[in-house]
């Protein structure tokens, strides 16, 4: 199967700290990758990166098959930044309003929405479960719900891959149980997803993949591969002390 992504000898270096240093793998369609790593492991830089939000400086990244830096946009990514929801806080918009908003990258500049763009927020806001909230304020909404609209909202463009940065923080653990359980959902309609996270207990039984990083990528491979590994590999790789700790039977990684 083609990849979607493929990040080739990838290094970044910013003027104190190298962040990344010849990083290489694969993401292929209806892969659910999660990068895990401790805080300043390069995570975020590999992110933006991917994202087109910093320059590459050594190596390449392609998207289906095309170097980024022949891409004007990444029209094939849709994005849930970890601030989303912050930025929610008392901003002025319903539910209805922002999710359609994600079609504005995918349509000529200056045209207005049609029918079939309502149409078209009507049906992944049923598709997930937020129809019924449609009218409300998204400041008005628990995390948890701002976290499905932030979703359609990358989604209803039809991207080839959907990124989410970090994004249960500011979720309570209720809520949090939900948002896996449409990534799984999601997961199984075939839809490509890449997931930054601290949290790799809540992830197990939902991703497929996991890459490691602490400014190189020390793992790469399947949940099960990355689950056999002991607590003295972990704790290498995180540079500090690591326990597993059980998490709805599963494990969970907790610095």
């Amino acid at each position: 199967m083609e990849p979607i992504f493929e990040i080739k000898h990838v290094s970044y270096q910013y003027p104190d700290k190298h962040a990344l240093n010849d990083i290489n793998f694969s993401i292929t369609k209806g892969e659910f990758l999660a990068i895990v790593g401790p805080n300043g492991s390069g995570k975020s830089t590999l992110l933006k990166l991917i994202l087109g939000l910093l320059p590459l400086q050594k190596g390449d990244i392609l998207v289906n098959g095309t170097s980024i830096k022949k891409i004007n946009n990444q029209k094939g990514i849709g994005y849930v930044s970890q601030k989303a929801n912050r930025a929610a806080n008392g901003f002025p918009a319903t539910v209805k309003e922002v999710v359609r908003s994600g079609l504005v990258q995918v349509k000529p500049i200056f045209k207005r929405f049609n029918k079939q763009d309502e149409q078209k927020v009507d049906q992944i806001l049923e598709r997930l479960n937020i129809e019924h909230i449609k009218d409300k304020n998204i400041s008005d909404l628990s995390g948890g719900q701002q976290q499905r609209v932030f979703i359609a909202r990358a989604l209803i463009s039809d991207p080839s891959v959907l990124v989410l940065d970090e994004p249960t923080v500011g979720i309570d653990a209720k809520h949090v149980a939900s948002f896996y359980e449409l990534l799984a959902d999601l997961k199984a309609e075939g839809i490509t997803i890449l997931l930054v996270t601290h949290d790799i207990g809540v992830v197990a039984d939902t991703a497929t993949k996991v890459a490691c990083l602490n400014e190189h990528l020390h793992f790469h491979g399947t949940i099960h591969d990355f689950k056999s590994l002991d607590e003295v590999e972990i704790s290498k790789i995180y540079g500090h002390p690591i326990k597993f700790v059980n998490h709805d039977h599963d494990r969970e990684c907790c610095k």
